[in-house]
């Protein structure tokens, strides 16, 4: 639409130097070719101050399970994509040695209880006889020594018998958290090693964009401010979180600091891997005219301060005032990507020129033609 415009301009401009061509009987300022243009009405309103960034999607949480046993793993029970709570059981390892090492330490846990009972009976008999004077003293601390001893014994018996316990249940690999099975690196069959993973599993209901941030713009931003995700498979939507982690250092290497936004995620859309655009809400400013950047005309020099050379950017305007052009310098308050906002400068009411403007001089003879755009055109 923008193109059809700019060609109407064109053609109008075509005919309006034709007119001033061929008419007889005009004054010098009649003959003058005016340029046609469309203007906007300049009034106050709001922008919202934002820096943007590439940054690559992940999810949120992400664990890998691994098998505490290096054995053959007897069954895999999900397959990537699965949905698994916590503690659900996703693998087998077999644990034959471990089997028989479990029973041998219930084994040794029987035979050290039943010694600490008996141990105990004479124990007790031996008390009685001390209390009779039937016994000497040293007989009773010799048979108080023994009920010590089995139940040191009993006691380690027991924690051996836990711990074999406790690798026994290791054979059955559990989910640490609930989520969705993201990778699968091994089959049935296969032999798991402690040092690779099972398989991972992430949690999907938000995601965060991870992203690097130069120092300029860091003391722009504070956890808690908004932020708007966009991603190629998706180029109409927008997808709203927050910063949810600033770093507290810099990169030494780059200058810059790694920040993370958390963004709602609760139908799945986004995906950890995927690339994505990200705009930091840093700001608001009201009150102010806002003019869009294609309405603008950037100059770009370069100038000497303090010793060094810098490149230094000016932004003007044209007004129209009558039948003229009037060129018109900015002093930005806010820059985006969309629209820059000046506070002053500009008089509300005034018409901008939105487009036409680059074939421009200052004074120069305009024709506003907005009038004649379709109705709810805007440039």
């Amino acid at each position: 639409m923008k193109r059809f415009r700019l060609l109407s301009l064109i053609f109008a401009a075509a005919g309006l130097l034709a007119a001033g061509c061929t008419g007889k009987g005009d004054t010098e300022n009649e003959s003058e070719p005016k340029v046609p243009v469309e203007t906007m009405t300049a009034f106050l309103g709001s922008i919202v101050q934002s820096v943007s960034y590439n940054g690559s999607i992940q999810a949120e949480t992400e664990v890998q399970v691994f098998s505490k046993i290096a054995d053959r793993i007897l069954a895999i029970n999900v397959d990537e994509g699965s949905r698994v709570e916590r503690g659900d059981p996703v693998a087998r390892i077999l644990a034959t040695s471990i089997e028989q090492g479990v029973r041998q330490a219930e084994a040794a846990l029987a035979a050290a209880r039943a010694q600490e009972a008996n141990v105990r009976i004479e124990s007790d008999r031996a008390q009685r006889l001390l209390n009779e004077n039937a016994m000497s003293r040293q007989q009773f601390d010799a048979i108080q020594t023994q009920v010590e001893a089995v139940t040191a014994q009993r006691e380690q018996a027991e924690a051996m018998a836990a711990t074999a316990r406790s690798l026994r249940d290791d054979a059955t690999v559990t989910a640490p958290i609930a989520g969705i099975v993201a990778n699968r690196n091994y089959d049935p069959g296969d032999v798991a090693s402690p040092a690779k993973s099972l398989l991972s599993i992430v949690q999907m209901a938000r995601v965060k964009i991870v992203l690097d941030v130069t120092e300029a713009d860091l003391g722009t931003l504070r956890t808690g401010q908004e932020a708007m995700v966009k991603v190629s498979a998706f180029p109409e939507r927008a997808f709203g979180g927050r910063i949810s982690m600033i770093s507290p250092v810099l990169n030494p290497r780059t200058r810059m600091a790694r920040v993370e936004a958390l963004i709602d995620n609760r139908d799945r859309s986004l995906r950890p891997g995927m690339f994505g655009r990200v705009e930091l809400i840093t700001g608001r400013i009201d009150s102010v005219f806002v003019i869009p950047r294609y309405a603008v005309i950037e100059a770009t020099s370069m100038q000497y301060a303090q010793g060094q050379e810098r490149v230094a950017k000016e932004y003007f305007v044209y007004v129209v005032e009558g039948t003229r052009a009037v060129q018109r310098k900015l002093d930005p308050v806010s820059i985006n990507h969309r629209a820059i906002a000046v506070a002053k400068g500009i008089a509300i009411g005034e018409r901008i020129v939105t487009l036409g403007h680059n074939a421009l001089r200052d004074g120069a003879a305009v024709l506003d033609v907005s009038s004649t755009q379709e109705k709810g055109d805007k440039p």
